[in-house]
C-alpha cells in the first residue's frame, strides 16, 4: 500500500470551473513546496496539459473502462510513493457518463470535492452541495469549492450555506482576467499561451484568500498488478510528429513506446521538419486545421512520408493525423489546402461535434479501447478494415483504414488498454 493525500475534483455539470480550481490548487501546493500529482479523468488531452505546467508534474489518464482499472490503480500507486498530494480531475457532471468520475471515486475510495458555480445563488448554493454528497450511498463528498464569487461577502454566505459535514475548502472570484482561454475542443492549448504561468500564479493567488490550508486525508492506494511491457520495439526507432498541429499524445503511449524499447525522434511538421531517419512513425491528433499553410508547404515531408508508407514501412495516423493524411482538408471559414495525399479523400471542419465518445476497435493486431472527438466531416475513397463501436451504445462509430502499413482513423488509441496490440502497430 502507499498512502497519501487525495482529492477528486468534481462538478454538477461541466462548465463550473474544475480545471480551474484544479489548476489553482496545484500550483498553490507546489508553491509551497509540494510535490503535486495530477490526473485527469477521461480521455481528454488539452486540459492536462494545463494542470502540468500547474503542478510541474506529467499528467496522466484515468478511466476505468479506456485505462482498465489495474492500470488506473498502478498509476496512482506509483504516484503515491512520490507525491505529497494527489489531485484528479473529474469528467462533466459528478455522475454523468459510464463510466463516471463518482464511479471512479467510489472504487478507489477518494474523496470529492464539488466545485459549484456561485456566481447566481447564495443559500441555494448549500442545497446542491447537499444533493451532490447524499445523492449516492457509499460515495465521500469531503468538501465545497465556490467558482466566480462576486465578494468576500458573497463567499460568507455560500459558505454559512453548507451542512456542518461539509467543509468550506476555498473560492475563485468572478473574474475575466482569471479565465483560461477556449477554442472549438476545449482550452487552449497551454503551449500556446505566453503568460500561461502568470495566469496560473494569479489562480493560485485568488484562491489563496479563501483555501483552506489543511491537506485532505492519505487514502491507501493498493499495488495493482499489470503485464510487463513486451520489448517487440527494441532498437527501433519511431518518429513522432510534436508541435501545435499534433499535439494530442497521451504520456500513457509515449512511456510504452520506451519500455518496449523504442527510441523516440520528434519532429515538427509546421516547422519544416522532414521526417527523421525511422522505422517507423506516428502522426497523433491536434490542430492540423489550424496550420494549413505551414503544412502545405512542407513539401519535403509530404515526400518523406510516401517514400516511408511504398517502402511498408508503419505509420499511425490519428484523428488530425488523419486528417493530414488525406488530400485536402478545409478549415471552419472555407479555406483549403492540400495535405500529405497519403489517403484519397478530403475533409471540412463543421461548426458542431461530428463525433463524440469512447471506443473499441478490434483489429487485426488486437483489441484497442480509445476515444473520438471531432468536428471533422470526412469523404475517405479507402476501404476501412475495422469499424469502431461505443461501449455506452453511444452513435459515434470511427472507421479505420489502412494502406500498406499505414493504420489511419479518427480514434484515439490508449496503447496500454492492449500494449501488444498497439506494439504491432509499430513492427518494423
Amino acid at each position: 500500500m502507499s498512502a497519501c493525500p487525495a482529492l477528486l475534483i468534481s462538478a454538477p455539470a461541466s462548465g463550473q470551473g474544475k480545471t480551474s480550481v484544479t489548476a489553482a490548487l496545484a500550483r498553490w501546493h507546489a508553491r509551497q513546496g509540494r510535490r503535486v500529482r495530477v490526473f485527469k479523468t477521461g480521455p481528454d488531452f488539452l486540459d492536462p496539459m494545463v494542470l502540468e505546467r500547474a503542478s510541474g508534474q506529467r499528467v496522466e489518464q484515468l478511466d476505468l473502462w479506456m485505462c482498465g482499472e489495474a492500470d488506473v490503480r498502478a498509476r496512482l500507486h506509483a504516484a503515491a510513493g512520490e507525491a505529497d498530494l494527489i489531485l484528479i480531475e473529474g469528467v462533466m457532471g459528478l455522475f454523468d457518463g459510464s463510466p463516471s468520475s463518482a464511479d471512479l471515486a467510489q472504487r478507489l475510495g477518494v474523496p470529492v470535492l464539488a466545485v459549484i458555480d456561485g456566481s447566481a445563488m447564495a443559500q441555494t448554493f448549500g442545497a446542491l452541495a447537499t444533493g451532490l454528497a447524499r445523492y449516492r450511498e457509499g460515495l465521500r463528498v469531503y468538501g465545497v469549492a465556490a467558482n466566480r464569487i462576486g465578494s468576500a461577502y458573497h463567499a460568507q454566505l455560500l459558505r454559512e450555506s453548507l451542512p456542518a459535514d461539509l467543509r468550506w475548502l476555498g473560492a475563485l472570484p468572478r473574474d475575466p482576467a482569471l479565465a483560461l482561454p477556449e477554442r472549438h475542443l476545449g482550452l487552449v492549448a497551454a503551449a500556446e499561451l505566453g503568460d500561461i504561468d502568470q495566469r496560473l500564479d494569479a489562480l493560485a493567488d485568488a484562491w489563496a484568500a479563501h483555501a483552506d490550508a489543511e491537506l485532505p486525508p492519505p487514502v491507501e492506494f493498493a499495488l495493482a498488478e499489470i503485464a510487463q511491457t513486451p520489448a517487440y520495439l527494441q532498437g527501433a526507432r519511431i518518429a513522432v510528429a510534436r508541435d501545435a498541429a499534433f499535439c494530442f499524445a497521451y504520456p500513457a503511449n509515449l512511456q510504452l513506446l520506451r519500455e518496449a524499447g523504442a527510441e523516440l525522434a520528434f519532429f515538427s511538421p509546421i516547422s519544416g521538419d522532414g521526417l527523421p531517419e525511422c522505422d517507423a512513425a506516428w502522426l497523433p491528433g491536434g490542430y492540423p486545421e489550424l496550420h494549413l499553410t505551414a503544412l502545405s508547404a512542407n513539401a519535403g515531408l509530404r515526400d518523406d512520408l510516401h517514400r516511408h508508407v511504398d517502402a511498408g514501412k508503419p505509420l499511425l495516423a490519428e484523428c488530425g493525423g488523419l486528417l493530414y493524411s488525406l488530400d485536402t482538408l478545409s478549415d471552419r471559414e472555407g479555406h483549403s489546402a492540400p495535405m500529405a495525399g497519403l489517403l484519397r479523400g478530403s475533409a471540412v471542419m463543421g461548426p458542431r461535434l461530428a463525433a463524440l465518445g469512447l471506443q473499441s476497435v478490434a483489429l487485426p493486431e488486437g483489441e484497442l479501447r480509445g476515444h473520438t472527438f471531432h468536428y471533422a466531416n470526412a469523404e475517405i475513397g479507402e476501404r476501412a478494415i475495422a469499424q469502431s463501436h461505443n461501449p455506452n451504445g453511444g452513435p459515434s462509430r470511427e472507421a479505420v483504414y489502412r494502406r500498406n502499413r499505414l493504420t489511419a482513423s479518427f480514434v484515439h488509441f490508449y496503447f496500454p488498454s492492449d500494449p501488444a496490440a498497439a506494439l504491432r502497430l509499430f513492427l518494423p
